[in-house]
Order: C-alpha cells, then structure tokens, then sequence
C-alpha cells in the first residue's frame, strides 16, 4: 500500500539541500553530529528528514549558542544548527528564496545570488563622488530583535505553501541551548547561523527599510548589506531629516538604530570644502576617506573620496596569522605551509585588494615577516641570523614567486 504524506516534499530535493549543506561545511550542533558522522548513515538520516517533513512531524531540536569575537571587540552569538536541521531548512529556503528572491531590490546585496560585498563597494564608491553626504547605519541586535508577528506576516505575503509556514514559525521558535547547558526561549529573533536566517532577515527589511526609503525618499540613493546600510544625501539637513525619519521606521518595527555605529558623515574630497566632525566611514571592511589619487590621462594628482582597506581588517587580519601559530610550526615545509595559507591570502587580495592594493602592503610584510621567524627556528644555522634568513627567504621568492599569493602579485620586497 502507497504510503502518503501530508506534505509533497521530494527526496531529490533533501538530497540536493544536503549537497548544499555539504559544500557549506560548518561546525556540529546540539548533538555534536558532525558532517562525517551524518554521512556514516547517509541515507537512513536522509531519509528521516524527508519521511518527518513530509509528514508535518519534523520538530527542529534547539541551536546550540556560539559565542564568535567581534572585529570591534565584545562577542557575536551565533545559533548553530545541527547538521539534519540544516539539511531541513535548506530545504525549506530552496523552495521559499525563489519565491522572494524577485522581489528584493537592486541594492540589497546581502546573501543574495549573484551579489556581493565588493558589489556593494564599488557603487557606493561611485556615489560618494556624486552626493556630498552619507548617513552610515547599523542596526542594533537585528538576528537577535526581530519581530516575528511582523517577520510571518511577510512570509505569508509571498507563499502560502502549509509546510513552509509550518517549519518557518518551528524555526523561529525553537530554543537556544546556552554553553551552561540551559535552554533559552526565543519569542524575537532569528539565530545567526541558520541556513534560513539570512532569507528571513531580508525578507523583513525589505519591507521595514528597503521599500519604505524608496517610496518616500525616491531621490535618495541607499545600499544595504544585511544589518548595514548607507544612505545618500545632497545636503546635510536632508541629512539630518532623513536620519530622523529613519529612526521614526525602525522604532515602529521593533528595531533600534545602533547610537554608536550610526552617522552623518562629509564626503570631503579636494574640491569639497568645510570643516565638519565625520569625514570618513567604514562600511564592509573597507574605510571611505579622502585619498591620493592619479588621473591615468593626465598622470596628474588630485584628491578623491575612495575606499581602502580600513585598519580593523587589517589588524585583524595580523591576528589571524599571529593565531595561525606559523613561526612555530617547525614541522612543515614552506611548500605545506604554501599550501595551508594561500587560500587565505587569495582571499584577502581578492577581496581587500580590489581598492588601493598597496593599503595590504602591512599585512603582507608581517605574513613574510612570520616566515622569516619559521626560518629561524626551524633552521639552526639562521637562529641568530635575522638579516640572513631574509636574504634566505628573499631568494627562494625571486625564484619561486608564484609559492604564496602576495609574492606573485610584487610584495617580494616585503621583507626587513
């Protein structure tokens, strides 16, 4: 006899969202399953998704709380699923995001298909030379404030699939097990961490913000990564008009402009003229100031309002290669450690490097800095020979500049 389901899920469709969940990776939950454990019984765990979805009997277990160093200090919260509750709303978000993905303006760029953050950089980088003023916001606690009256009521806006209603709101719900162990409810908020969470969040401020700024401002331009945003203005009152309407709008919808992290700031380039306060802003890890810049046609020098690197990236970046334990790491050969740290460094010129490059030049010193120390204490004949191992290490570069990422691109001389 057929069995039959409340729901018309597919199992290709559970096996896809594991594919996805699978080339993601992430870190174990509640029940401390990792992605090699899950698999060990892939098809019964599998199977056991599809068969309780289905059937409307699936009840997500609680996210496990996660605390994650902020790059401006304190701590993040991140809830992380386990891994079968990942599978199950990655496959809950592959049916629902397309649903609302059309919907989503041009300049969200946040977890969105073909966006991304650089997107975001360089039209604000265009802009910036056009308005002479940005309102730079930040929204305080957004995963952890939503409201999740107003959030399903957007939901329902776009679908009226039964199970994708069903398991948003068991989401939405489930608790947050604390590294004491003891479960907090959750009545507000989306977990940092869920594979829905981000559709979710940019679902509601489509609505709180993108749609409501573009109705009643039409001739301010705005862009918005997640929780950050920047707004475009002519002059500062409107400026100042804007910021307050827009703290009216978040106030209505539960939420609260970060006092710190949100600002007025001048476009001061070497044509704009004034004193003021604020002339620069970070936004993506990138610092918006005035800058050297030279005119290819001309070669001549001007003043600009450009993005750089900003000095949290930077120094973060410092840490995660002091906290990678290279020196130490006597070990390896240069061609392990080649291969360990590349992908990281590619990372960073992509990223980093698509604005003023040469802003990376501290990082890459200190990256070849560190190996000049691996040089030393692996190498007894450099210990007491710093200038040595540089030469040593400057050699092997000249001749194999294609080994680490930054060599390749010219920081060689990046030594001493």
């Amino acid at each position: 006899m057929k069995e039959t389901k409340q729901f018309i899920i597919s199992k290709n469709l559970v096996m896809q969202a594991y594919k996805l969940v699978k080339a993601n990776a992430g870190a174990a939950g509640v029940d401390r399953q990792t992605l090699d454990d899950f698999e060990m019984n892939l098809k019964d765990n599998l199977y056991k998704i599809w068969n309780r979805m289905s059937s409307g009997s699936y009840f997500p277990p609680a996210v496990m709380a996660v605390a994650i160093p902020k790059k401006t200090g304190g701590v993040r919260i991140l809830g992380i699923p386990t891994v079968s509750d990942r599978v199950a709303q990655m496959v809950a978000k592959s049916v629902f995001e397309p649903m609302v993905e059309p919907h989503f303006l041009p300049d969200s760029y946040g977890y969105r298909p073909n966006k991304s953050a650089l997107d975001a950089i360089g039209v604000t980088r265009k802009r910036c030379w056009k308005y002479d003023w940005v309102i730079e916001f930040d929204i305080k606690g957004l995963f952890d404030n939503l409201d999740h009256e107003l959030l399903m009521r957007a939901v329902k806006k776009h679908t009226d699939n039964k199970w994708i209603l069903l398991y948003i709101q068991r989401w939405l719900k489930a608790p947050m097990k604390m590294p004491d162990g003891t479960l907090k409810a959750r009545d507000k908020g989306v977990p940092q961490g869920g594979v829905i969470s981000p559709v979710l969040s940019n679902l509601f401020l489509h609505y709180v913000f993108d749609v409501w700024v573009s109705r009643k401002y039409p001739d301010v331009p705005w862009c918005r990564y997640a929780d950050d945003g920047l707004l475009h203005c002519r002059t500062e009152e409107q400026a100042e008009k804007v910021l307050y309407e827009l703290g009216k709008r978040f106030n209505e919808c539960k939420l609260e402009l970060h006092p710190d992290k949100t600002k007025i700031v001048y476009c001061k380039d070497g044509s704009r003229k004034g004193e003021y306060k604020e002339t620069q802003f970070d936004f993506l890890g990138y610092t918006f100031r005035r800058r050297k810049a030279k005119n290819r046609k001309t070669n001549s020098i001007f003043i600009n309002f450009s993005p750089a690197v900003s000095k949290k990236a930077l120094k973060a970046m410092r840490a995660k290669v002091r906290q990678s334990n290279i020196r130490n790491s006597t070990n390896l050969e240069l061609k392990d450690i080649s291969n360990w740290f590349n992908p990281i460094l590619r990372g960073w010129i992509q990223y980093y490097g698509k604005y003023y490059p040469s802003e990376l030049y501290s990082v890459f010193r200190h990256f070849n800095m560190t190996l000049v120390a691996w040089v030393r204490r692996k190498y007894k004949r450099f210990q007491r020979h710093k200038t040595r191992a540089c030469i040593f290490l400057q050699e092997i570069a000249k001749r194999e500049p294609e080994l680490f990422a930054h060599w390749k691109i010219g920081m060689i001389g990046a030594f001493a």
